[in-house]
């Protein structure tokens, strides 16, 4: 009789006990369901330049990475612009200095209204009137609520944080996948101030 008031005894003690288990594996999902989201957001922040993937005009996909050890110069481009004649500037760069820097341009209604074409209108635009062989992306949007994150990015890690302020805005990314200088529209592609930046 004294065992079982005993082991009757026990019972809430033991059922704490499983209670309390309960409590700490609940506690520890909790736990690994935080990490999980911190480390989801980190991986996020982190982001770099060569994780970014994005279809050509033709819409081929460019794996960022494949320009590991080359500088990039990223511009923003329109066809009815007044910078439009850039083009020609760009081609040449593209031409003599191709073995520096890969030129990616990146066609943008943002401003003006100045590229309301298709992809196809472009793209023909772009070769009929200025013999463009350098890389041309596919149509996104450089700034406002529906900003590419390629673009957020670049301005996220720009010295300065500028942002476009008009089409022919260029951004040059160096070897390492950096961010190191941003060009307003009025800097030519074949100016001093480029031409140094490329070669250093």
């Amino acid at each position: 009789m004294k065992k079982l008031v005993k082991l009757l005894a026990l019972v809430p003690v033991l059922g704490m006990m499983v209670a309390c288990s309960g409590s700490g594996n609940n506690s520890t999902a909790a736990d690994n369901a935080s990490t999980d989201n911190t480390m989801a957001t980190e991986t996020q922040t982190q982001q770099g330049f060569y994780d970014f993937k994005l279809e050509t005009l033709e819409g081929q996909e460019v794996d960022f990475s494949k320009y590991k050890g080359k500088k990039v110069l990223l511009v923003n481009t329109a066809s009815e612009c007044g910078f439009t004649p850039q083009y020609k500037d760009l081609q040449q760069l593209h031409e003599t200095h191709g073995d520096k820097v890969v030129i990616l341009g990146f066609p943008a209604n943002n401003f003006g209204g100045q590229e309301p074409g298709s992809s196809e209108e472009i793209a023909a635009f772009c070769e009929k009137n200025y013999g463009v062989t350098f890389q041309m992306m596919e149509k996104i949007s450089v700034k406002g609520d529906d900003q590419h994150p390629l673009y957020t990015w670049l301005v996220q890690n720009v010295p300065g944080n500028e942002e476009p302020s008009w089409n022919f805005c260029k951004y040059l990314v160096n070897e390492q996948g950096e961010v190191v200088a941003f060009f307003p529209s009025k800097a030519k592609p074949m100016g001093e101030e480029i031409l140094a930046a490329i070669q250093k």
